[in-house]
């Protein structure tokens, strides 16, 4: 059974930045894509940023130059760098991975950015 862990999520100011990691429990051998959400408080969940298993990522506008989604296959681990982050990204992230014919997703951690 597979079961995603999310940390690093944690209270920061205005332009500062933070690395999410998403570790797999158990062994992910192949993957469709892997992908962060985020959800503010009355607000639907939204896609941040998504990597798939050729690489290629794709980021929601108002990530795109900020933001950086990466994986380490050897790790079983997923990251996501957030750079200049600005009070409206305050959320809780999860990260999910979709294995074609099944989904996973992480607990979610809370990022706070305030000053």
């Amino acid at each position: 059974q597979v079961r995603l862990v999310v940390s690093g999520g944690g209270l920061v100011q205005p332009v500062g930045s933070l690395i999410l990691s998403c570790a797999a429990s158990g062994s992910i051998f192949s993957f469709n894509f892997m992908d962060w959400y985020r959800q503010a408080p009355g607000k639907e969940r939204e896609l941040v940023a998504r990597i798939t298993t050729g690489g290629t990522s794709t980021y929601a506008d108002s990530a795109k130059g900020r933001f950086t989604i990466s994986g380490d296959n050897g790790k079983n681990t997923f990251y996501l760098q957030m750079n200049s982050l600005k009070t409206e990204e305050t959320a809780v992230y999860y990260c999910h991975v979709n294995n074609y014919g099944y989904d996973y997703w992480g607990q979610g951690t809370q990022v706070t950015v305030s000053s």
